[in-house]
């Protein structure tokens, strides 16, 4: 994936600045004047654009020159990307030195790759050998872009190299950015290129849900390609907001944060698991006080798990809780070994509850459901196959009979 966000800035910045300039003003001439490069320059620069697209970005007429239909999908995702730059430019402080202006329109393809590199690499060695770029160039590269911003973006911490405040602010908006231009690439291939979608998947959905779906996307698109990284809310969700993934599904959030955007795709109810031949096992209705008797397997803190636990025996000393757990397969292992109790999802637990291994209790849970659904940025603009994916998503979960959230 990270590869991928590179690519998206494997074209000359100069040049993508000069397509909604050619759109606005209709001719080469006039957009060569707006953006200060010469005619020539510009229509070399567009040939290679549009060798690089492997598209005819613009018809050329005599009244002027207006986008194809090509164009158009192309212009959708620049404009954005480089509103994003611009954006996250003047979210930067100003500072006594002095800076340019419009550092946005100063910024080249090769600082921007130069930071991305150094931020995944951690030092301009690791940087260096991870893109085949000296080490040198790359130093060049980062100390050009600390001009142009007039701030310190990286910082040498022992051995590794740490970027600042202002280098992360940066890093993140170049990844947003490179994300719409890559996504122009997808948008052109269209159902041939096959596309791409990077999941943050969260345990809830890794036994049934998201196998399901993924089983159904790929007999409808097979060349579609997915990226999944696994994780719980806190560990997937910054890389979320960076443009590391495209969608997080899971447990959902109330109140959802104001840059983030949650679909709901069903409602999961909660329920207490056990090993077989638990001693609470054959009970019927068991009561707080029989499930307090018993150790507990608990979600980390802030996790809805934790938090519907706590609210099981809100008013009452909790039962002892010796173990804090993330890891359902880890989860399973103990209960298997103990007589230790935990809440889950029984979707979470299913082999082993339909092999007899493990067992739900009867107790009454009020209010052990949660909300699973899809977790994007609000500003997320999916390709057709990315929408078509989340779509597979909904009718996989209304096709396991899980009840939809209106």
């Amino acid at each position: 994936m990270w590869a991928d966000v590179l690519d998206g800035f494997a074209y000359n910045l100069r040049h993508l600045r000069a397509l909604p300039a050619i759109e606005e003003r209709g001719s080469m001439s006039a957009a060569a004047e707006a953006i200060g490069l010469s005619q020539p320059a510009l229509a070399q620069g567009l040939a290679k654009l549009e060798e690089q697209f492997e598209a005819r970005l613009f018809e050329r007429a005599a009244d002027g020159m207006r986008p194809t239909a090509e164009g158009e999908l192309v212009l959708e995702r620049v404009r954005p990307a480089l509103a994003r730059l611009a954006s996250t430019f003047r979210s930067l402080p100003r500072t006594g030195r002095r800076g340019f202006q419009r550092p946005e329109n100063l910024v080249t393809s090769t600082q921007v790759r130069a930071l991305l590199s150094l931020a995944d690499g951690g030092s301009f060695l690791g940087a260096a050998r991870a893109t085949g770029t000296s080490q040198p160039a790359l130093h060049r590269a980062v100390r050009e872009l600390e001009t142009i911003c007039a701030l310190p973006l990286a910082e040498r911490r022992g051995q590794r190299v740490a970027l600042t405040e202002h280098g992360l602010r940066l890093t993140r908006g170049f990844r947003l950015a490179g994300a719409e231009l890559l996504a122009a690439r997808r948008d052109l291939a269209g159902d041939q290129g096959g596309g791409e979608i990077a999941i943050g998947a969260m345990p809830l959905c890794r036994a049934l849900l998201l196998p399901a779906a993924i089983s159904r996307m790929i007999r409808a698109a097979p060349s579609f390609r997915f990226d999944i990284a696994e994780g719980s809310y806190g560990e997937l969700v910054e890389p979320l907001r960076e443009g590391r993934i495209e969608i997080m599904i899971g447990a959902l959030r109330d109140p959802c944060p104001p840059d983030l955007e949650q679909q709901p795709l069903f409602v999961d109810r909660l329920v207490i698991a056990a090993r077989k031949g638990h001693p609470l096992g054959g009970s019927d209705r068991l009561t707080l006080d029989e499930l307090g008797a018993y150790p507990w397997i608990v979600g980390r803190e802030g996790s809805p798990l934790r938090a519907h636990w706590l609210q099981l025996f809100e008013g009452r000393p909790l039962p002892a809780a010796p173990i804090e757990c993330g890891s359902v397969m880890a989860i399973r292992g103990i209960l298997l070994d103990s007589n230790s109790l935990t809440l889950l999802s029984p979707d979470q637990i299913a082999l082993e509850l339909r092999t007899g291994l493990l067992t739900i209790l009867r107790a009454e849970l009020p209010h052990a459901e949660r909300t699973i659904g899809v977790i994007s940025r609000a500003e997320w603009r999916p390709t057709r196959l990315q929408r078509a994916f989340v779509e597979t998503l909904k009718e996989t979960a209304l096709s396991n009979k899980v009840p939809e959230i209106e």
